[in-house]
């Protein structure tokens, strides 16, 4: 199981996820179709060449949805208890359609669950950047985490 246990975290640890992923105009589509989100900024090319941006926007919930996606596999599957909350999302550069998206994720807390003895809490921040380095997304991820056992 690719997952860490609580007990196997550390506050500044750091990973880079692997695979990148390259956000594709049916992502974008689909994404906005499935959550009923008719903004003509992610579906309407004629309109969106006339906003600041010159061309469609791909949808912040779905950037948000692919960086806790991309990080997963190497932090959470397999030990997860339950995502706690998400915090401080905020989105300082637009992606668009063939940006190519890179999670890193960093542990900025780690606490004892007063309520569960065989779990904890880990936060995480994640970071997504696109190939021009920039940060498109960044978030922090309280999560409950099982302890290993033994």
């Amino acid at each position: 199981m690719p997952g860490r246990f609580f007990d196997e975290w550390t506050v500044g640890d750091r990973i880079t996820h692997q695979p990148s992923r390259t956000v594709t105009e049916t992502d974008n589509l689909m994404f906005s179709a499935m959550t009923h989100n008719m903004q003509p900024l992610h579906l309407d090319a004629e309109f969106a060449k006339n906003s600041e941006f010159g061309q469609i926007l791909v949808n912040s919930t779905f950037t948000f949805s692919l960086a806790i996606g991309l990080s997963i596999a190497d932090t959470t599957v397999g030990t997860l208890v339950a995502n706690l909350g998400f915090d401080k999302v905020v989105t300082p550069k637009p992606t668009f359609i063939g940006d190519t998206l890179t999670c890193t994720t960093e542990v900025v807390e780690k606490r004892e669950s007063k309520s569960r003895p065989s779990q904890g809490i880990v936060m995480f921040r994640h970071e997504l950047t696109n190939q021009r380095g920039e940060v498109v997304l960044s978030c922090l991820r309280s999560t409950l985490l099982k302890k290993k056992e033994g």
